[in-house]
């Protein structure tokens, strides 16, 4: 997904319909565990042109409300709503504002939707209620809501260590892919408890990652606790090496060309729930901003 033009040429941000980019998770290995619970990882985070988008509408009456309810989401659960108010808290700011969200991207699928939206809010209503944030002011924000929100504040592909939280910009070559969801939610909470997730994976680095120490520590648990998933890494294997992202439940096939991608994508839609996406080097939220 590029900027739409359109929304540049609108008279205020305010009128802009602001992008929330998916992402792939293209190696996740978990190193170890923090005394609070929380597990010590490494991934690649790859931006992808699939986004939800939302917009900001001003209020009179102070408060953080939806247009319209997300399914199976409380309002008061909501990340674009905890983040809206995490950040007026924050800041002090006495507005209010209406969010509607346009939502294209999967929930449960470990494509980071909610987390997205959420960094697209703390972003948006950053620049649109001028309070000058800094990026590392956001991130710390972002990571209370989170651990997949500060690669979407920060808005280029990845290398992540820690809780996510920790974040250096790589560049590598930009890949076509085929996404494979399952219609199934893949609970992040219940593989992280599995006893038989891997905690002690040797910690590698970029190089090693480039070379190809690309798996997923979470994947042989989630094949064995959803046989749809495993279903689903079996049809995307017919085309290539099929991963899974994050905890899933999504698989993805990369290649290095579009035209191998959309050939795999045509010979598998019928039967899946399946999307081509393209990987970006920089997110279109980032773009956005810096265009105005």
């Amino acid at each position: 997904m590029e900027i739409n033009k359109n929304d540049l040429l609108c008279d205020t941000p305010w009128d802009w319909w602001w992008p929330a980019p998916a992402k792939l998770n293209l190696m996740l290995r978990i190193t170890g565990r923090r005394n609070d619970g929380y597990h010590l990882l490494q991934t690649v985070f790859q931006i992808i042109d699939f986004c939800d988008r939302l917009k900001f509408n001003k209020n009179d009456n102070g408060l953080i409300t939806l247009k319209q309810d997300i399914s199976d989401v409380a309002t008061d659960d909501n990340l674009v709503v905890r983040a809206a108010k995490l950040l007026k808290k924050e800041a002090g700011y006495e507005g209010g504002v209406t969010i509607e969200i346009e939502k294209n991207l999967p929930m449960g699928g470990g494509l980071g939707g909610g987390s997205s939206d959420a960094a697209t809010t703390l972003v948006a209503l950053n620049k649109l209620w001028q309070l000058g944030f800094g990026e590392r002011q956001l991130i710390e924000l972002g990571i209370s809501l989170g651990a997949d929100v500060p690669v979407f504040i920060h808005g280029f592909t990845a290398w992540a260590e820690g809780v996510g939280e920790k974040l250096q910009k790589i560049e590598i070559p930009q890949k076509y892919f085929l996404v494979i969801r399952p219609d199934i939610h893949v609970s992040t909470k219940d593989v992280f408890l599995s006893e038989s997730l891997t905690r002690d994976s040797k910690s590698i680095t970029i190089a090693d990652f480039l070379a190809g120490q690309q798996r997923n520590d979470c994947q042989g648990v989630v094949r064995k606790q959803y046989p749809l998933v495993d279903k689903a890494l079996k049809a995307a294997g017919i085309f290539g090496d099929a991963k899974l992202t994050g905890t899933g439940s999504c698989v993805f096939v990369q290649f290095d060309d579009e035209p191998s991608a959309k050939i795999a994508y045509e010979g598998i839609k019928a039967d899946w729930e399946a999307y081509f996406v393209k990987g970006l080097p920089v997110s279109p939220l980032i773009q956005m901003v810096g265009s105005n």
